[in-house]
């Protein structure tokens, strides 16, 4: 049998080069990380409809604290598994994921619990909701955010007041008009408006969305000409209508 030597040198060169680039590609192109330092965190938060909590500092500070802050530490020391735990047990922090750069960097990208409604309820809780229906510790931040008060337990917190805050967070309209919900003994739902002396009652806390759209629709064609004071009960609590209460002398 005659042997091709020729074509299995080929063969074998074309073999040689092909790891030759793999190794160039994989090991000589790496970067030493005993050599390097990290130059800088590079901090990304995503957005949402309504303002978090954290900013860069506060991921900066709390890393500070735990003392796995990077910045001028060889690369080789940064535990990016250390750093992402850290942040993902912070009550604020719904995921992190950390990465390292070939220029040096850290990469932080980050995702945080947004906060719909503010529960200050009349058994002395006081948290938030955040916009999947988890609790929220209250913390030294502001927010501006719809308030909650009354007889509010946790479970109705995640079950109904979620769902509320996250349909008045994503209009802008109800954003602006609805300061405060009340809710009664009854699990029953009043809202107090920014604008106008009155309470809405929306009933049970079902159809909302329903019924703000017939509410949005009242006060485009029957308050903005009767005026905004003259009713001072308006309830919205049975589907199709609304019914209102006037305003009496002593409360003109």
């Amino acid at each position: 049998m005659n042997v091709n030597w020729k074509k299995i040198s080929v063969i074998l060169i074309d073999i040689a080069l092909t790891v030759y680039l793999v190794l160039a590609i994989t090991v000589f192109n790496r970067p030493d990380e005993k050599a390097n330092v990290c130059n800088d965190v590079k901090i990304g938060i995503a957005g949402g409809v309504v303002d978090g909590f954290l900013t860069q500092t506060e991921i900066k500070h709390i890393l500070q604290q735990q003392k796995l802050y990077p910045k001028g530490l060889p690369m080789a020391q940064v535990n990016t598994r250390a750093i992402e735990d850290a942040l993902n047990q912070n009550p604020l922090v719904e995921q992190a994921q950390c990465y390292k750069s070939q220029n040096g960097n850290l990469h932080i990208e980050l995702t945080q619990r947004l906060p719909v409604l503010r529960v200050k309820a009349e058994n002395g809780d006081d948290y938030y909701i955040d916009n999947h229906g988890g609790i929220m510790p209250n913390t030294r931040y502001t927010s501006n955010l719809v308030v909650a008060t009354g007889a509010i337990d946790k479970k109705y917190a995640k079950r109904a007041l979620s769902r509320i805050g996250n349909i008045i967070v994503h209009d802008k309209f109800w954003c602006n008009q609805i300061e405060q919900l009340n809710v009664l003994s009854d699990g029953s739902v009043e809202l107090v408006p920014r604008v106008g002396d009155h309470v809405v009652y929306l009933g049970r806390p079902v159809n909302i969305r329903q019924k703000l759209d017939r509410l949005q629709k009242f006060y485009l064609y029957g308050l903005s000409q009767a005026g905004w004071n003259k009713y001072a009960y308006i309830s919205l609590e049975f589907d199709n209508q609304i019914i209102c209460t006037k305003r009496n002398a002593k409360q003109l």
